[in-house]
């Protein structure tokens, strides 16, 4: 590990077959060894302890046999057991002996050539993943993510942060199929999913599964459904966050109370102030950096508590910034030092990672009394002071060869540490009682941060048009985690990455605004080096913009509250594909670029440089466009995307075709070719 970014070398001596089987009778005995195969307690399934759903943890249910599968000389053997629980086939794997050399594990599932496969976790480049290799390890997501580019070139020679189409903060072990059915590997280890054969797809794995889960469902969207269902739901999102822009401020109190009020003289409707350098910053040469201290800095931010009080009145919430690190010339490193909370190196000594030109302490979050420091931090230091959200930030650099309490091998403990993260969050609010009050949003994950998060952002996109890593890639990044079972994401207003050259235009930041609007949340970043990028509040124009699409987006409050309120009952994603409706269209099996927002609002965000047009696709239904109020037709039509007017449709037969009417009178234009 580099600074978040790995490199994995694998050499494989041999691959070898369990070629040889036989059925075992069921007996009392064979369902205790299954059970205690998942003991909470063993290394092996750090996952199954620590960051599942209760689910995970639930009886066994009807076991339909057992196989014994061995190589040919018998030397290796495992067991199989197939189950079935909650109308899904799992199925259980057990190495016959536990000190067994076995190290590497193939599994191929029979396909089609011409089936589709999505899931992956959170993937940036590709929607549909068939046709490539998906290594699943939890890292920085890449500078760029694309080799033949010349900013992800400069990024891999300056500070081997490059990355490539694979490179994920939220890698998970799932797959959906077109064929109506979904794979879901229970196991902290690293793998890759290989979907580049036409006739089979081969799951890949460091070590041997704990549990394997099977579901077909009568419909794509029963069976996405289900996955959620498997994996956890987020909670319904504080109504607050449906009220406006939550505008990403830095610099001090009386800043950020100006900038609220000129945001509001322009029209811009504020729900918060999200200011991550609450706890001071640090300059490198990445840029504007953060202290890592998660304590009020009352210079930076004089009076903050009365501040906070007089926002709160006026419906303003206040976020902050948090990540699981401290740095070391902070209070907070010395006090988790002073008690031993501190993971360690393989010496024996406390574990420091460089994140840049500062290094940090991770705290152990396997030692409980570590686990429970750091949610008592999260309390005293941040809810307390009135803080109502935050950027729960990184989770991914896990270094593969630190020594934790529990003795989970670093291997095994890196993949599920940003959920375990998620659960220390989500632990803190509601022992406070806020949970019905504060949001807080995570750029990594993993299986069980469904349940933990309640909300996703896409994390460190360029602050440009790169189909990798700017505008377009957030897009396929929301789809992917909805087909994971995590349904609800948002993004950096404008990007962050600012780099070798690039900066944000205005153009970029009012077209990711136009995007912002139709998704569950609107939140604007400065971007790592503020004053290259254009901002909010750059010039009249722009905050004429932002408080438009602002308006649009409280306007959709109520729609949108339902849309969030069926991902936490069904688990329906917020922002989903087409073809979770949609099914019978194989056009829009492929479509990475548009999506629903909720079941009646088709959105397809201008994302190329330049644009005033855009082509789209509308399945067979009945679509109105949101800004002439006109019927238009199905099928690919090219249609008129001026600033400020992103290609939108809704269904005619929606239930909220009142307030989609409104919209158009209020916000709609007159022209209708």
């Amino acid at each position: 590990m580099y600074r978040g970014n790995f490199e994995i070398e694998d050499r494989i001596v041999t691959r070898e077959g369990l070629s040889q089987w036989s059925s075992l009778e069921i007996t009392p005995d064979l369902i205790q060894r299954f059970q205690a195969n998942r003991n909470p307690q063993d290394p092996r399934h750090f996952v199954s302890a620590k960051v599942y759903s209760e689910d995970f943890s639930a009886p066994l249910g009807d076991c339909l046999g057992a196989v014994l599968f061995s190589t040919r000389d018998r030397s290796i053997r495992v067991i199989l057991g197939v189950f079935v629980q909650f109308n899904r086939l799992v199925i259980e794997f057990l190495p016959e002996d536990v000190n067994s050399r076995l190290n590497r594990f193939w599994f191929r599932f029979p396909a089609r050539p011409d089936e589709k496969v999505y899931g992956g976790g959170e993937q940036f480049s590709h929607f549909n993943m068939r046709g490539r290799r998906f290594p699943l390890w939890t890292s920085e997501q890449g500078v760029g993510r694309n080799k033949k580019t010349p900013i992800t070139f400069q990024a891999d020679v300056q500070d081997r942060c490059g990355g490539d189409y694979w490179w994920t903060f939220f890698p998970q072990p799932t797959f959906v199929s077109s064929s109506r059915s979904y794979v879901h590997v229970d196991t902290p280890a690293y793998g890759a999913f290989d979907f580049r054969d036409p006739n089979f797809h081969e799951l890949e794995f460091w070590l041997l599964p704990g549990r394997m889960y099977w579901f077909g469902g009568p419909s794509i969207l029963e069976t996405v459904q289900d996955l959620s269902g498997l994996l956890g739901r987020q909670a319904e999102l504080p109504d607050w966050v449906h009220d406006g822009v939550t505008l990403g401020i830095q610099g001090g109190t009386e800043i950020c109370d100006q900038k609220v009020r000129q945001a509001q003289a322009a029209g811009v409707p504020v729900n918060g102030i999200w200011a991550q350098d609450w706890e001071g910053i640090r300059m490198t040469s990445f840029g504007q950096r953060l202290m890592w201290n998660w304590q009020w800095d009352p210079k930076r931010y004089p009076k903050l508590p009365d501040s906070i009080k007089k926002w709160a009145a006026e419906g303003i919430r206040f976020m902050g910034y948090i990540n699981p690190y401290v740095a070391v010339d902070t209070p907070l490193f010395n006090e988790a030092k002073s008690h031993g909370f501190l993971a360690k190196n393989e010496a024996g000594d406390d574990y420091l990672v460089d994140f840049g030109e500062f290094d940090a302490g991770i705290p152990d979050f396997t030692k409980p009394e570590a686990y429970q420091w750091y949610k008592s931090v999260i309390i005293r230091e941040m809810l307390d002071l009135g803080l109502r959200g935050w950027m729960a930030d990184f989770g991914e650099y896990l270094p593969q060869d630190t020594v934790v309490y529990d003795k989970t091998p670093g291997l095994l403990a890196h993949n599920p540490w940003p959920a375990l993260w998620a659960r220390i969050n989500y632990e803190a609010v509601k022992e406070a009682g806020l949970s019905d009050e504060v949001v807080y949003f995570m750029r990594a994950g993993f299986t069980g941060s469904q349940k933990w998060c309640p909300m996703m952002w896409a994390g460190d996109q360029n602050v440009d048009w790169s189909e990798d890593d700017g505008l377009p890639s957030v897009i396929p990044a929301a789809l992917s985690l909805a087909m994971s079972g995590h349904g609800l994401h948002h993004s950096d207003i404008g990007g962050y990455t600012t780099l070798y050259g690039m900066a944000r235009t205005k153009e970029l930041f009012l077209r990711w605004t136009e995007f912002a609007a139709f998704t569950p949340m609107m939140r604007t970043h400065e971007g790592n080096r503020p004053k290259d990028n254009w901002q909010f509040d750059s010039d009249p124009e722009t905050l004429s913009g932002l408080g438009r699409m602002g308006q649009i987006f409280v306007a959709l409050k109520e729609y949108r509250k339902a849309a969030v309120r069926e991902n936490a009952q069904e688990g329906t994603p917020v922002m989903g594909p087409l073809f979770l409706h949609y099914e019978d269209d194989e056009a829009v099996w492929n479509l990475k670029d548009q999506y629903l927002l909720g079941r009646d609002l088709l959105c397809a965000p201008v994302i190329r440089e330049g644009h005033t047009r855009r082509r789209v696709y509308l399945p067979r239904d009945r679509w109105v466009d949101l800004w002439t109020g006109q019927e238009v037709g199905v099928g690919e039509l090219e249609v008129q995307a001026p600033m400020g007017y992103p290609p939108t449709f809704y269904r005619v037969e929606s239930a909220w075709k009142k307030g989609f009417e409104d919209i158009t009178t209020r916000f709609g234009r007159r022209e209708t070719s």
